[in-house]
């Protein structure tokens, strides 16, 4: 093992600074882009699948690995962008016998916890964005929550997270949940609503496309109104007849009837009861 380690109050995130990725996909991606783009060293990449581990070192012009055991111990930080499902997994193996170094996970959903008792210096760095790995993203407008285990760790992480990020906020793993779950109201069950648009558009040869300018308004109207001041529609109006008529467009798919109604109360408490 190296014998150089990080001091976590003197520390000055420059071009030396060397980071190893724990996993390959689409936050790995595009914070390895960006990370490497600043002046941080990416020393490996590591993932399960080949091909993934592959693309990525070979995208960040680095080694890539797929055997865990086969880890240097030349990196300074290790950040884990792994499934929730195998986290726990993972820093028990790759913590052990790396006290001197700075482990971190980027999991909105996952406590700080799972690195008790397994290293030294630890937190979290959760940067609340949709990541794709064909699509980049500026992230000095993206939001990186961070928490740690002390003081110095926690500066340490803050210095890291501003080199890419203009807006660095402290989150509890307690408020984290809250974050994220907003997170998927927000993003992943909105963009459901447009797969599910988009498939209704095909079906009757009209673009999907067309959307895009209320879409574009839609979110450009949350930047200066509240949401709830911003909805319309016919559930916001409570207008039974044309909420009737779309249900019987879609009598052929009982589950976005289902969804319908329910966002539509969700929308509108006081709707009577739809046929």
């Amino acid at each position: 093992m190296s014998s150089g380690h990080i001091s976590f109050k003197s520390i000055k995130f420059v071009g030396m600074m060397k980071v190893t990725l724990i996993g390959a996909g689409n936050l790995a991606t595009q914070l390895g882009k960006s990370l490497k783009k600043v002046g941080v060293i990416i020393s490996q990449v590591y993932s399960r699948t080949e091909a993934s581990a592959k693309s990525l070192g070979e995208l960040l012009d680095t080694e890539w690995l797929t055997d865990i055991a086969k880890l240097h111990d030349e990196a300074d930080i290790y950040i884990f962008s792994v499934k929730d499902s195998v986290l726990c997994e993972l820093i028990s193996e790759v913590c052990k016998g790396r006290g001197d170094k700075l482990f971190l996970h980027t999991a909105g959903s996952m406590p700080m916890s799972c690195f008790e008792g397994k290293t030294k210096h630890y937190g979290v760095f959760y940067p609340m964005q949709t990541f794709s790995k064909t699509k980049d993203v500026n992230f000095e407008n993206i939001p990186v929550f961070i928490e740690s285990n002390s003081i110095e760790t926690e500066d340490a992480i803050r210095r890291l997270a501003y080199k890419i990020s203009k807006r660095v906020i402290t989150l509890s793993s307690a408020e984290r949940k809250y974050l994220h779950l907003s997170a998927v109201w927000a993003c992943n069950f909105t963009n459901y609503c447009y797969s599910v648009a988009s498939d209704l558009l095909t079906q009757h040869g009209i673009p999907f496309d067309v959307m895009l300018p209320l879409i574009d308004e839609t979110t450009d109207k949350i930047h200066k109104i509240s949401p709830k001041e911003a909805q319309t529609g016919p559930a916001v109006r409570g207008d039974r007849n044309v909420m009737n008529q779309q249900l019987k467009l879609m009598e052929d798919r009982e589950d976005l009837q289902g969804l319908y109604q329910m966002l539509s109360k969700g929308i509108n408490p006081h709707i009577e009861t739809l046929d």
